[in-house]
């Protein structure tokens, strides 16, 4: 018989899926690098958030905080004023505000300043009081870009934050001029606002009316100049959450750089020596055994490599092969012309000329079958696998046979079908699965005598949840020999009976049967049937 075997493998067993063979899906949150990477890019910026949030309210709890400070003593200070104002004829004495200005011993970063309701300065306490160094005090300025940039902020953050924060916005300080502020005091207004000061200095300022009975008198601007160095002291607390954010982003680098980059790259460099040439395996089992999408990104890479140069060992086997077999007829051939020439006995001749008609058409089966060969695997890649419902299939192909059985000499075909009326269907290609079915058939015809039958069975067989389309094709003839099962599916293999036609078989016939059925994630095997005959069965997994 012809071509060849089995590879040691059980139907139950041969496509139980493998823990590295079990894919994980496309979605985002199964992906194990994917949360590492979120993880650890929105560490540092929650870092950053937090301790932004946390110091954004203590300064808002702060600048509400001075505020109500400034207005409390302004309005002891406005109270103290009104007191020492004139009567009848409500007036502010200047004499006297001065003179409680000074005895105020305001603290240094808190100034207060007195003003007539026209806008005349009376009294500063910079000037009056006597913890003021006024030669210490910075010259007059227009506030810097900085400064200006830092007060477009800061009433941009307003109108922005107050929106979200609604609670902090009703109680903030609005920025706007001194004059507006003055306007809103001298209308008998309390008025509260933060600016710029003629010195560059953020100020929280509060205006308070000086009132007698009900008359305006003056105005009293309280201004604390400390918020500068507040906010400077802010700053300074934030560097140790971006210092931490730092590291954080500077070690979940480190780490990303370990699990992804470089072992991304230890795969490049391991696929670049098999493409040059200087290793003949892709040998990365510390990436291979990961769990993680860089673990199956290993072993697809090394099975496909694997595969690969499987591939390329076979193709130089079958090229060796090939001109293995070639060469016999050849030889045959070239002997049989050289003889010819020396040959005058004419029936020595026309056994030669014989002798080169049959080494011929031999050379023609093998080349025809070789090609068909060739052919396969580009045509397996390329066809798209469909649904296939296998027993009309079967059936369909052995029906192709009844026209050459009109004879009582010739091998008749039979199909039964054995799966009690079961639709069995399969993923595949029908025209490599039908040249399957017929080179079995073919097969089993050459072996039958004549007037004997081939008998062509599809059975429905369970392996666990696993459901099998199992195709027996029987003969009557004599037989494989024990040691010959596995053989038979060898490449240019043939082992047949004498008397039989000598060039009509190529031995490649059930070598292509075993590469299509593998491509389908399927098994063929030969053995002998009880009575005598030979069995070959092909299963095929159903969905």
């Amino acid at each position: 018989m012809s071509d060849g075997g089995r590879q040691g493998k059980k139907a139950g067993d041969k496509n139980a899926p493998s823990r590295k063979n079990q894919r994980r899906g496309p979605t985002l949150l199964g992906s194990r690098i994917a949360r590492l990477i979120f993880a650890s890019n929105l560490a540092g910026l929650a870092i950053l958030i937090v301790g932004a949030m946390v110091l954004n309210e203590m300064r808002a709890g702060f600048v509400v905080s001075k505020k109500q400070d400034l207005i409390a003593q302004a309005q002891v200070f406005s109270g103290l004023l009104s007191d020492d104002a004139t009567t009848p004829e409500p007036a502010l004495n200047p004499e006297a505000a001065r003179l409680a200005i000074a005895r105020l011993n305001l603290p240094e970063r808190i100034r207060a300043r007195i003003y007539t309701p026209t806008g005349e300065m009376v009294a500063d306490s910079y000037f009056l009081s006597d913890m003021v160094d006024v030669a210490a005090l910075p010259p007059l300025r227009e506030p810097g870009w900085i400064a200006r940039t830092g007060r477009d902020l800061s009433e941009w953050a307003g109108e922005v934050f107050g929106v979200f924060s609604p609670r902090r916005s009703s109680e903030a300080l609005r920025t706007q001029t001194f004059e507006e502020e003055f306007r809103a005091a001298a209308l008998g207004e309390q008025a509260a606002s933060q600016r710029f000061s003629d010195r560059g200095q953020r100020v929280i300022s509060v205006s308070m009316p000086i009132q007698r009975v009900s008359a305006v008198v003056g105005v009293l601007v309280v201004e604390g100049s400390d918020i500068d160095e507040i906010i400077r002291a802010e700053r300074v607390a934030l560097v140790p959450f971006v210092g931490v954010a730092v590291l954080m982003a500077f070690v979940t680098s480190i780490l990303l750089t370990i699990g992804i980059a470089r072992p991304m790259r230890r795969l490049a460099i391991a696929a670049d020596r098999i493409r040059a040439g200087s290793s003949a395996r892709m040998d990365i089992p510390q990436l291979t055994r990961r769990t993680d999408e860089i673990g199956d990104l290993a072993t697809s890479l090394q099975a496909m490599t694997e595969a690969l140069i499987e591939r390329i060992e076979a193709n130089e086997q079958f090229a060796a092969d090939v001109a293995h077999e070639l060469k016999n007829p050849l030889t045959s051939i070239r002997s049989a012309v050289e003889t010819l020439e020396r040959v005058q006995d004419p029936d020595a001749a026309a056994r030669l000329r014989a002798v080169i008609a049959s080494d011929v058409k031999r050379l023609d089966r093998l080349i025809t079958d070789i090609s068909n060969a060739s052919r396969l695997e580009a045509e397996m890649t390329r066809l798209p696998s469909e649904t296939i419902d296998i027993a009309r299939f079967v059936r369909d192909v052995v029906h192709t046979y009844e026209g050459l059985s009109d004879s009582a000499e010739a091998v008749h075909v039979a199909f039964t079908d054995a799966t009690l009326g079961a639709r069995l269907l399969v993923r595949g290609r029908e025209g490599p699965l039908g040249q399957v079915l017929r080179n079995l058939i073919d097969n089993a015809r050459s072996f039958s005598s004549p007037g004997s039958k081939v008998e062509v069975t599809l059975e429905q067989t369970n392996y666990g949840p696993r459901t099998v389309a199992r195709i027996l094709v029987e003969d009557s003839g004599p037989g494989i020999p024990e040691d010959k099962l596995e053989t038979i599916f060898n490449r240019f293999y043939t082992d047949r009976p004498k008397g039989t036609a000598f060039g009509n078989n190529s031995g490649l016939g059930l070598s292509i049967v075993k590469q299509i059925v593998e491509t389908h994630r399927g098994e063929v095997w030969a053995s002998n049937k009880p009575g005598g005959g030979a069995r070959f069965t092909v299963d095929l997994p159903a969905i």
